[in-house]
């Protein structure tokens, strides 16, 4: 053995443990610092404190729980639930002065009325911002994000021309109940040849069809009892917004889509099948989704897509 192996195995060196390489490379004995010790011991401690109280390890579809609760309030109700990330962002965002902000607003437009609402800048930019969400969250999944609806399923919001009325108070009346646009089918009752003098003269009435012989036996039609269509659109066809009929004046097609159509025989075509198949189509209530203050926010909001008109 070497003076330099000789040296490190003195009884004053450092341990080690007995292992060496090449003559003089020792493995030493160095024992872990008793502050490096406690600290580990303290983790293992911690972590078994946090498994009890917090959400830990998954068992089956779920996981441990933990025994700490937090509560948070949704839509102004409290609710208490075990501690997580999800229900303390939802305590921090009720808790924060942006929050505590809105509900104030909130509030006030709850207590005012349309005409309030549209005459003061706060509370009107307020509603659109809020609305906006709104209507993102709830309307926008079949009206579409800018509210443009889709020909044959989905009514434009943006095009000023309603269905069921346009008055802040009857989209607020609309969101609360829903509605149900149904027209029956027509082809057991017209033959072709009056399917296609009805079709003409629903064309005419926006200037799509020239005057001629089938427009007036489709107005026969139309204005009699064999069709009996002035029930729901009225004898001038600009529609009756009780019924949810349709005004057929106006060039705006909410389910036949004729302008898409290049020349009157297609247009025909895509009016005969509305005619001959009918309309049958469902807008949910909200009320049991929304507050009434939410409910008033988005009924501005809507009748603010239409123009404000």
């Amino acid at each position: 053995m070497n003076e330099k192996t000789s040296k490190l195995q003195r009884p004053a060196a450092v341990q080690t443990t007995g292992h060496a390489w090449d003559g003089d490379l020792q493995e030493f004995n160095n024992p872990l610092p008793r502050w490096w010790l406690w600290s580990f011991y303290a983790t293992a401690v911690f972590s078994l404190i946090y498994w009890v109280f917090y959400p830990s390890w998954p068992v089956g579809q779920g996981w441990l729980p933990g025994l700490s609760t937090i509560t948070y309030k949704v839509d102004g109700k409290e609710e208490t639930s075990s501690w997580n990330t999800r229900a303390l962002l939802l305590k921090e965002l009720d808790d924060s002065n942006a929050a505590q902000r809105q509900r104030e607003f909130l509030n006030k437009v709850a207590a005012a009325d349309f005409a309030a609402i549209r005459t003061d800048p706060e509370m009107l930019a307020f509603t659109r911002s809020v609305g906006k969400g709104l209507f993102g969250d709830n309307c926008a999944a079949c009206h579409g994000r800018g509210g443009q609806g889709l020909v044959g399923l989905y009514p434009n919001l943006a095009d000023d021309d309603w269905l069921w009325g346009g008055e802040m108070e009857k989209i607020q009346e609309t969101l609360i109940q829903g509605r149900l646009g149904f027209m029956p089918a027509f082809r057991e009752t017209f033959k072709p040849e009056q399917l296609d003098d009805v079709a003409t003269y629903v064309l005419s009435l926006s200037g799509e069809a020239p005057p001629s012989a089938a427009v007036e036996r489709g107005k026969e039609l139309f204005q009699g009892m064999g069709g009996g269509c002035y029930y729901c659109h009225g004898k001038d066809g600009k529609g009756l917004p009780s019924q949810g009929g349709a005004n057929l004046t106006d060039k705006i097609w909410t389910v036949a889509d004729v302008p898409a159509q290049p020349n009157l025989e297609l247009k025909k075509v895509a009016v005969k099948q509305v005619i001959s198949h009918g309309v049958n189509r469902q807008m949910p209530g909200w009320e049991q989704r929304l507050t009434s203050a939410q409910i008033k926010l988005l009924s501005v909001y809507v009748h603010e897509l239409g123009g404000g008109r």
